[in-house]
């Protein structure tokens, strides 16, 4: 792992463009790594898989005991998504501060990093009626994922000048999309042909997660050679919000406090958090329940789920790019708006979609790929502008609590209202709440002013 490197400062860059475009191509890498797990595992094969598994664990009135909780089996990976940011809103922020403090993203991103590889790959032991290893493993491997992507996304204020990082944030999603795509192929392959490869569907299931978990942990090793660790001159107690002292976990929700107290300090950067962490609650919980409701309320088999999917990682990839040829005509703020419009659209559609019948679930699996890497992406540039520079890693936990499928209230939301219901459709619908109330309060803050107060340059069009 890397120490100083002979250029860089604390926040920014002074390299070359040469060196700056080493160290990008090996960032976008990581996306090409960790993608796979979101597109297969969370968005394609755990959700209907862990939720026939607790099914033949439930109780004859269709509820599973986990602690001895009544828990309708339906519900269960919609909880275990929310328990995994309870677990990750510890452990974020106070990875964070420890980077911001030593300098040494590169040593905290390897481990967690492996550890959700590893996690992912133990998948593939999720048989039978093994509902609370499968809780368990997805716990571990989520909040994996949210640390090592603070870390990860800390890294492009440092490798990319402030005009540069709508392109190179957009390039490693849509590098992300591309892998996922890839992965995807293969999986739809196995799966549907797993008779002619002489293992049962079950097994073809558990061998595309742990595959997933495979690949995260071979392509880590990329940009885990070509990042440089930069250290922090004077990032301490004198300059506020420092970290908090300690290692453990329990040291996490007072650090959590900490950055969002040091975060007050720059009202214009939380509002826009603040928006973030509501529309992109709303756009992870769409990503990780999509299967469920496919399968569970519109009846449809695994062969078209994922080919819905890899609908959207393909269409995802020229979404991210065009979105951001739109941010350089229009502004990040302005296009991260329109994509708002687009997906509150798109779910209320999703409520009317008939059942047992492909061809609508396409085409809004079409609608949602158009928009979901661009948004993701600008949010991701954007919010890189609003940072005080020396606090990447600690400000990137807070953006994380809502990033990459590790959102909690949007899958508690879903879980509860299906709960309560018994209906699929009810749980998706009142997700548009997230889109609309994002919208309004991302249309308020000012970000012109919140990136000159963030004491970072603006740029000719945000």
């Amino acid at each position: 792992m890397g120490t100083d490197t002979a250029y860089g400062a604390a926040a920014g860059t002074t390299a070359t463009p040469a060196e700056r475009q080493r160290e990008q191509r090996g960032w976008y890498v990581y996306d090409w790594a960790v993608s796979v797990y979101s597109s297969s595992v969370l968005t394609v094969f755990l959700g209907p898989y862990l939720t026939e598994v607790a099914k033949a664990a439930a109780d004859a009135e269709g509820y599973v005991h986990p602690l001895g909780i009544p828990v309708r089996a339906g519900s269960f990976f919609a909880y275990a998504v929310s328990a995994s940011i309870l677990l990750a809103a510890l452990a974020m922020p106070l990875a964070g501060a420890v980077a911001d403090r030593t300098g040494r993203k590169k040593p905290l991103l390897g481990a967690a990093a492996y550890l959700g590889a590893g996690a992912t790959a133990g998948m593939f032991f999720l048989d039978g009626d093994r509902y609370l290893l499968g809780g368990f493993l997805l716990v571990v491997a989520n909040a994996s994922l949210a640390v090592s992507m603070v870390l990860y996304n800390a890294f492009l204020p440092q490798i990319a000048e402030p005009d540069e990082r709508d392109a190179v944030s957009s390039r490693g999603w849509a590098l992300g999309y591309a892998a996922g795509a890839l992965m995807l192929i293969a999986n739809l392959v196995l799966y549907a042909g797993h008779e002619t490869f002489g293992v049962s569907e079950g097994t073809a299931v558990r061998i595309c997660l742990a595959a997933a978990g495979l690949w995260w942990g071979a392509f880590a090793l990329v940009p885990l050679r070509r990042l440089r660790d930069r250290r922090t001159p004077g990032h301490g107690p004198a300059q506020g919000g420092s970290p908090v002292r300690g290692g453990s976990l329990g040291q996490g929700g007072r650090q959590l406090v900490a950055t969002l107290r040091d975060m007050r300090r720059h009202p214009l950067t939380l509002a826009f958090l603040v928006a973030y962490l509501v529309y992109n609650d709303g756009v992870q919980t769409v990503i990780t329940q999509a299967s469920v409701y496919g399968s569970q309320e519109l009846g449809l088999d695994q062969t078209t789920l994922i080919s819905a999917i890899l609908l959207v990682q393909i269409l995802a990839v020229a979404g991210a790019l065009g979105m951001a040829r739109l941010a350089r005509r229009y502004g990040a703020k302005r296009t991260i708006l329109g994509s708002l419009v687009a997906w509150t659209v798109t779910i209320g559609a999703g409520y009317f979609l008939p059942a047992e019948t492909p061809v609508w679930f396409f085409v809004l699996a079409a609608a949602i790929g158009m928009v979901l890497g661009g948004s993701q992406a600008l949010s991701r540039a954007l919010f890189s502008q609003l940072v005080p520079r020396g606090k990447e890693a600690e400000y990137f936990s807070a953006y994380e609590l809502s990033d990459r499928g590790t959102s909690w209230l949007g899958p508690l939301l879903f879980g509860l209202t299906y709960q309560l219901t018994g209906d699929y459709r009810d749980a998706i619908i009142s997700l548009v709440v997230f889109f609309v109330l994002g919208f309004v309060l991302l249309a308020r803050v000012p970000v012109r002013r919140a990136v000159a107060a963030a004491g970072n340059p603006v740029p000719d069009r945000i």
